[in-house]
């Protein structure tokens, strides 16, 4: 089995203190409603999610940059998503590198593969993440509606695929017996879950309110 290169959790790192970036680039405040309609519209957009108090806790710092724009606050989602990945996966190389060099003395063969088995399912809804975070970058407003849909129906197909990887990722620790870090990589993963779940929820609202 391949292991992960010892590159991957500095690159993992660098991804990751320069994603939260992403959205205040390319989204510069201008002129809006007062931070409390902002803090409401947030409220108002996650109640529509699975997990709303995770979804307000994760995007309140966004309030006065996505302003009422359903599209900013969508993407304002994915960019927290896809930074609380890159941080879980810098985690998993770690945890998986560690488990194959025996840290404890005792080999853990079928531990380090599962930990690498999750590894490797998460760089794919990583990327798929990526994919969804570029189209809204460039996503354009301003053509016909059919044109908008089809970009938009891009990133669901990600969003809901990297959500199958992160649920693909858990599966095998249930042959996993007396790994200390078992349930801390299963609770993280289902973080990131529940921040997918909603980013897809708030992705298919910005849909929604673009077609009514």
């Amino acid at each position: 089995m391949k292991k992960p290169s010892l590159h991957q959790p500095i690159l993992f790192f660098f991804l990751a203190t320069l994603l939260p970036l992403i959205l205040t680039v390319h989204s510069q405040p201008s002129p809006s409603p007062s931070p409390s309609d902002d803090s409401d519209f947030i409220q108002r957009s996650c109640n529509t999610t699975l997990y709303p108090d995770v979804c307000v806790s994760s995007l309140s710092n966004f309030s006065t940059y996505v302003h009422n724009d359903p599209a900013l606050l969508a993407r304002a989602a994915i960019s927290v998503t896809l930074s609380k990945a890159l941080e879980l996966g810098k985690y998993l190389s770690n945890v998986s590198t560690l488990l194959e060099i025996h840290e404890d003395g005792v080999p853990h063969p079928t531990a380090a593969a599962v930990f690498h088995d999750c590894f490797e399912t998460l760089k794919d809804a990583v990327d798929e993440m990526r994919d969804s975070m570029k189209q809204m970058r460039d996503l354009v407003t301003t053509g016909s509606l059919e044109s908008f849909r089809f970009q938009m129906s891009n990133v669901q197909t990600w969003l809901s695929a990297a959500l199958t990887n992160e649920e693909t990722c858990t599966d095998g620790f249930k042959d996993v017996q007396d790994e200390p870090r078992k349930d801390e990589v299963c609770a993280r993963v289902d973080g990131v879950k529940k921040l997918t779940s909603n980013a897809l929820a708030l992705v298919n609202r910005c849909v929604d309110n673009a077609i009514h």
